[in-house]
């Protein structure tokens, strides 16, 4: 065990992947050191997250994925509220600038005053803040903005799905949903490849989902239903209703809210509805995404304007 100097009367260690700094009553504070949780390849399905993509779009290397970079506020989080916020929990969190893998990420939570809300701020080596949102427990007043999809009948990929232009955008239909079973195998393939949590409560027997597995839907549903060369996810507000259990089928639809262009991006905005094979309500889920980047040229001509 890797030992730091006690801090706040606390003592700081190594726990799996998360250095744990202090932990007050109101205060929890941990690091983590950022990874690429896919192939370093333009061929994969999202090559933002890749080295040769993300610099052609003029970044300076390859964007680790928002829900994974939001994943590793989890531990944080049951640190603060407890394991019952799987089931009975809330967030919301906007993604303010990219992780970059060997970013040393600062992950803080800090109550609110004069509420049992917490707020989450993931904080790179330069002092940027990346992720700032909420978290609490029971419904948000937002809970109740949700558009529920009217269909929940899982539907297999179109042969030719349509590409998502802005001018074309089809808000007054329902999207495809979709299905997945959330298996052990699932849970260690996404836990080896992906998450990499050490958390007992998501792998070995019987583990539930990972709430950056839930947070994935929507844009595996965006896929499902269209062709997107490339997204970059900004926002989400999730209700969580009920733990994902090993052996589940869930199921996936989603309704648009909304599509527009901001400093020269294209965004859609859109509700996902999850529920489990009993029919059960397992999530909701607001999603914001940007599924046509904007090019250097755009984004140098935007701002000339």
């Amino acid at each position: 065990m890797l030992k730091f100097p006690a801090r706040d009367g606390f003592r700081s260690f190594l726990m799996g992947n998360i250095i744990r700094i202090h932990k007050l009553t109101t205060f929890i504070e941990n690091k983590f050191e950022a990874y690429l949780d896919n192939d370093d390849s333009p061929d994969i399905a999202n090559p933002i997250h890749s080295t040769e993509i993300a610099q052609a779009y003029g970044f300076k290397g390859p964007l680790i994925g928002g829900v994974t970079v939001w994943g590793w506020s989890v531990d944080t989080i049951l640190e603060a509220l407890g394991p019952k916020w799987l089931e009975k929990g809330w967030s919301e969190f906007s993604f303010r600038y990219p992780t970059f893998p060997g970013d040393v990420l600062k992950i803080t939570a800090s109550k609110l005053p004069g509420t049992e809300d917490w707020n989450i701020k993931m904080t790179n080596q330069v002092n940027v803040v990346c992720v700032d949102g909420n978290v609490g427990m029971g419904q948000p007043e937002w809970t109740n903005e949700f558009l529920r999809p009217q269909s929940m009948v899982p539907l297999s990929e179109a042969t030719d799905k349509p590409y998502l232009f802005l001018s074309e955008c089809d808000l007054s239909n329902d999207w495809r949903p979709a299905k997945a079973d959330f298996t052990e195998e699932v849970s260690a393939e996404f836990h080896t490849h992906k998450q990499k949590s050490t958390n007992p409560l998501f792998i070995g027997a019987l583990p539930v989902a990972h709430p950056s597995w839930i947070a994935g839907w929507p844009e595996q549903l965006l896929r499902h239903n269209y062709n997107i060369p490339s997204s970059m996810h900004t926002r989400s507000r999730i209700q969580h209703h009920k733990k994902v259990k090993s052996n589940t089928t869930i199921i996936g639809g989603a309704k648009p809210i909304s599509a527009y262009e901001r400093k020269a991006h294209h965004f859609i905005n859109f509700d996902v509805l999850l529920q489990d094979d009993l029919g059960e309500d397992v999530a909701q889920i607001r999603h914001w995404t940007i599924f046509k980047i904007a090019t250097v040229e755009e984004r140098k001509f935007f701002s000339k304007g």
